[in-house]
């Protein structure tokens, strides 16, 4: 969740750093800090409590600082209160080691404990500070190197982490380690990059290096030097990043998140379109050949947050269009309540950045039972992607707000393509009908684009009903899947308290809730559920509630109960989650804009959130 940065060459590293450090101010901070060395001078450490630009105020936007190598750290406070002092980078005693971390260190306490005993002394409350004098400990102790050190230190922490360090003796030169947690190297003619994520660095390289779990490198200028736990080397393949540097810039749009929700027409169609070809589904590079979709029992989706919404979804379609057993499981829950898997079950693991810590560790729970695993990740080379036995990449590019938009809506792409093709080889569609299907499915970005030219109107809506204290949003089957996902977009960036509900469960408890003026949304694009939502609806507004409808063209009868109704194009209805969200977006936005507030980075939530 923190972000890490690392620069080495011949630029000055402190306007760099700041630069990248402003590109992963999405992943969520309360704390930023900045340490700068020039050969052998002793290396300056600045921090401060607060956003990037306090820092970067207190550095002259990094001109105060000299120094051609250096780390920089924004932090997410677990270890202690944001603070000054709290904030990274931390040192030893001496100086002789400076660090940034990102992770959970869970044995710090006991850590802590030997060093004191040992003459060392703290003056934070975070685990960082631990681990920097533990590799300090180690490098003295023993007078070993840089690699040797981290490795004992390694051997010792447990928990998630990622490390960027400088030693004294060895100037111009970082030194990484990593353990579950992301990062990424980059290299250029003259210089090399560390960082949490691509964006960070994409303005400079779009070449890097994935370090493996339980391994360290060394940058230097012009080389970077990989080393597993024993310290021998290992040789890494330098990957291209198809991301460009505008991709990760807002574009002329106020704000990253309306940036991502008018790219998703772009980014649906370009996933879509990387799973078909000569006009048909072809999941070869998934690696999902017919004979192992034909064997496959049942499939667990795993997932949080709004990936966890994407399963929800793909259950329905799954289960209606493959007719193969689904459930859909939260990655927090998965991995600690030894669930039942069969030989043949597909864990399908659906994460955007491919590092998110509860994901990733139910991936490792399934392969470590011998369970067939797919990840469906936005980052090519994340630790998802790499662990996983297959891998259907979305192509959303780089996703920069907090609140997903359309990593979420490739990641349904990717759903429809699966359970299409599921259908298919296993006889549910006959080849006509999926062939009909997969050409309905292609013009589900041009039908997003209309969406997206209503979207005055959901402004004014909004900004109608920017004092709401409780919304609630009601469909059945997928219309109830579309609600959990609009509703979660509502109260993470506005602040609004909103639910979704099976709108059948409305009676069960639910309904006492609805007074004189409370907004009810209602979704209503499944035919076959139309008219049993709509008295809900009924229901809800006789109880005083204002109601907004979200229907397809077609069913106007909603403006009869409702007080504003949102049109959406008519579509094959498997895919009405592509186009119904869109509007429950827009609302989510225009509602945090009109309540002036941070729009791309709400506060207490992380980009990505890669410890527990």
């Amino acid at each position: 969740m923190c972000g890490i940065v690392g620069y080495v060459g011949k630029k000055q590293a402190a306007p760099v750093l700041l630069s990248g450090l402003a590109k992963l101010e999405y992943r969520g901070y309360d704390s930023a800090g900045l340490a700068v060395r020039e050969g052998d001078r002793p290396v300056e450490i600045v921090k401060a409590k607060g956003r990037l630009k306090v820092l970067a105020e207190k550095t002259d936007n990094g001109h105060a600082l000299a120094g051609r190598c250096g780390i920089g750290h924004t932090r997410w406070a677990t270890h202690g209160e944001p603070s000054e002092n709290n904030a990274h980078p931390h040192m030893s005693d001496d100086q002789n080691v400076v660090g940034v971390h990102n992770g959970i260190i869970e044995n710090y306490q006991e850590l802590k404990d030997k060093l004191l005993r040992k003459g060392y002394k703290f003056y934070s409350e975070t685990d960082t500070e631990v681990a920097v004098k533990l590799v300090d400990y180690y490098y003295k102790k023993y007078n070993i190197g840089p690699v040797d050190a981290i490795a004992k230190a390694m051997v010792r922490i447990r928990g998630s982490y990622a490390l960027a360090i400088l030693f004294r003796d060895y100037p111009d030169q970082v030194w990484a380690a990593r353990k579950d947690s992301p990062m990424i190297i980059g290299l250029e003619d003259d210089a090399a990059y560390l960082a949490s994520d691509v964006p960070a660095i994409l303005k400079y390289t779009n070449h890097v290096y994935y370090i493996g779990n339980l391994e360290m490198a060394c940058l230097k200028e012009d080389s970077v030097t990989f080393y597993n736990l024993d310290g021998d080397t290992v040789e890494k393949e330098l990957t291209e990043i198809e991301w460009d540097a505008e991709a990760a810039e807002k574009g002329g749009f106020e704000h990253f998140m309306m940036k991502e929700i008018h790219e998703q027409p772009k980014a649906v169609r370009d996933t879509i379109h990387a799973g078909v070809k000569d006009g048909q589904i072809d999941l070869s590079e998934v690696g999902l050949t017919d004979d192992v979709i034909r064997e496959i029992s049942d499939i667990v989706f795993v997932a949080c947050g709004s990936a966890y919404h994407v399963g929800i979804a793909g259950q329905y379609i799954m289960e209606d269009l493959a007719r193969i057993p689904v459930r859909v499981e939260l990655a927090s829950e998965f991995r600690y309540r030894k669930p039942l898997l069969k030989e043949k079950t597909l864990v399908i693991v659906i994460s955007q950045s491919g590092e998110t810590a509860d994901s990733l560790a139910a991936l490792r729970e399934a392969k470590a039972d011998g369970i067939r695993t797919l990840g469906i990740v936005n980052v090519v080379g994340s630790s998802i992607a790499r662990e996983a036995d297959n891998v259907f990449y979305t192509l959303a590019g780089p996703e920069i707000a907090v609140a997903t938009t359309k990593a979420y809506s490739t990641q349904l792409a990717a759903v429809y393509l699966l359970a299409m093709k599921f259908a298919l080889v296993r006889g549910e569609i006959s080849a006509e009908k999926c062939a009909d299907m997969l050409a309905e499915l292609m013009t589900i970005p041009d039908k997003i684009e209309r969406v997206l030219e209503d979207k005055e109107r959901i402004q004014w809506f909004a900004a109608k009903y920017a004092n709401a204290k409780d919304v609630f949003q009601i469909g059945r089957g997928l219309d109830y899947a579309i609600c959990l996902e609009g509703s979660l977009k509502m109260k993470e960036i506005s602040y609004i308290h909103s639910e979704a509900y099976a709108a059948g469960e409305l009676k069960h408890g639910t309904i006492s809730l609805i007074e004189d003026g409370t907004l009810v949304i209602g979704v209503l694009t499944q035919k076959g559920l139309y008219e049993k939502t709509l008295s809900n609806m009924v229901e809800v507004k006789s109880r005083g509630a204002y109601l907004m409808g979200l229907t397809s063209y077609g069913n106007y009868g909603v403006e009869d109960t409702a007080d504003f109704t949102v049109y959406i194009p008519k579509t094959d209805e498997h895919f009405a989650t592509s186009l119904a969200v869109i509007p429950l977006q827009l609302m989510g936005y225009y509602l945090s804009v009109a309540r002036g507030l941070d729009v791309d980075k709400p506060r207490n939530l992380a980009k990505s959130v890669t410890v527990e």
